[in-house]
């Protein structure tokens, strides 16, 4: 079995995500998107030549009927690798409900154990690419790192860019890039687009900084291993059910920094994502007379440093991808 299957396999499976789910672009239901999405991944999932088991889903067997976390997928067959898989459908529901950007269908894939089982609770994140690798840490201040970033890109810190979620949560980070005069671009959802643009200088984009999802987290921290550039990363549980949950899933110190090799702990894993909405990196699904969409992916492994851009056009009338 070649790894080139695996890759391309892996696209097949975002492809198949965002094609199913962005007809419900703007058209204000995201529970029907996001279930299409599930249904196009789980069913592109069944022709890949793994032994898959999800480690991040859609939640725990009792409330995910597909794609819940334990579920096996892929072929399955012996002879195949086991795998840990991390899954995100659809990235930014209210997005496409809304018809906004930054909506992606994401999966990360690494050899069994090797990625890390994160509580369904808020993470802080940092995040570089490689370029500024070794400039940040999560335990200094957003104006150090701004600074520190800046220094190692060799950029004047007028020209840096920090993409920040619009949260309030995030006030302090947005003044701090203020006070030094570094540019702010705000996002409304998508951790995972967003910290997957910072890994390209063509996106304009230099550091992701703020707390999300940390399903998400990790989802984003395979991308990043893949592009060689670094995160960091402290899971933040605010109630006592939620430390009890850490516990639960061995994880004793719940301050513990989380480093890139602590979130993806394999040096061969893969990456998948397709645009649905246009991103920064990725444009969205596009359709087309006589029913043809196009779609425009990434897929990336890290033990090659491989990164392929694919541009799909479908035949939606036979398309193996599609749910009807």
């Amino acid at each position: 079995m070649l790894n080139t299957d695996i890759a391309m396999g892996l696209a097949r499976v975002t492809e198949a995500a965002a094609l199913c789910s962005a007809k419900f672009m703007g058209r204000g239901d995201k529970i029907a998107a996001d279930q299409a999405a599930v249904d196009g991944m789980e069913k592109a999932f069944a022709m890949m030549p793994v032994r898959g088991t999800v480690v991040i889903g859609e939640g725990e067997m009792d409330n995910a009927p597909m794609l819940y976390i334990g579920q096996n997928v892929g072929i399955g067959e012996k002879n195949m690798p086991e795998m840990d898989i991390a899954v995100d459908p659809l990235d930014g529901t209210i997005l496409i409900a809304k018809g906004l950007p930054n909506a992606i269908a994401v999966v990360a894939m690494g050899p069994k154990g090797s990625l890390f089982h994160a509580p369904d609770m808020y993470m802080k994140k940092i995040a570089v690419g490689p370029g500024a690798k070794g400039a940040i840490d999560i335990n200094k201040s957003a104006k150090d790192n701004i600074l520190n970033v800046a220094k190692a890109l060799n950029k004047e810190v007028e020209e840096l860019t920090i993409i920040v979620q619009e949260r309030e949560r995030h006030d302090y980070i947005v003044e701090a890039a203020r006070e030094v005069g570094a540019r702010v671009k705000l996002f409304g959802e998508g951790d995972v687009a967003a910290i997957l643009a910072c890994g390209f200088e063509n996106t304009g984009i230099d550091i992701f900084m703020g707390t999300g999802g940390a399903p998400e987290g990790v989802i984003a921290a395979a991308a990043i291993k893949c592009l060689g550039g670094e995160m960091q990363a402290k899971l933040e549980p605010h109630t006592e059910e939620e430390k009890q949950r850490c516990k639960d899933m061995g994880i004793e110190d719940v301050d513990k920094v989380l480093l890139i090799d602590d979130l993806v702990k394999n040096d061969d894993v893969y990456f998948a994502a397709t645009g649905i909405t246009d991103c920064d990196l990725l444009r969205g699904v596009v359709y087309s007379k006589n029913d043809w969409a196009a779609t425009h992916s990434i897929v990336m492994r890290s033990k090659t440093g491989t990164v392929r851009f694919v541009e799909a056009h479908h035949d939606l009338n036979r398309s193996s991808l599609v749910v009807k």
